[in-house]
């Protein structure tokens, strides 16, 4: 058996930008906390966990070299919503030996 991927954890000073963010890729994010600790989005679906953090009081700013992928229903037409919202896309739809992808 594969290892699979199925908590993703991004902190970020705009939480609620990013969650807005990735609900135009199909994630329905709940607002919730884990016992005393901050609250924060979570989003679940098949197993898998992807979680938006507001930065620590010790953190100045977030990663920023971090690559996320991820596989999108209707990417074409998920585009034209992209290019609509504050996302900034780096690379329009092209296709590639991994499928279609763009950068934002």
């Amino acid at each position: 058996m594969k290892p699979l991927i199925n908590l993703l954890v991004i902190r970020t000073k705009e939480p609620k930008l990013l969650k807005t963010q990735y609900e135009i890729l199909g994630f329905n994010f709940e607002y919730h906390q884990h016992g005393n600790g901050p609250f924060h989005y979570a989003a679940e679906f098949n197993g898998f966990v992807f979680e938006i953090y507001p930065l620590t009081k010790s953190m100045d700013r977030a990663d920023n070299s971090i690559r996320l992928g991820f596989d999108i229903n209707n990417l074409e037409s998920k585009m034209d919503i992209i290019k609509d919202s504050n996302w900034v896309v780096k690379s329009d739809l092209q296709q590639t030996e991994w499928g279609l992808i763009s950068i934002v």
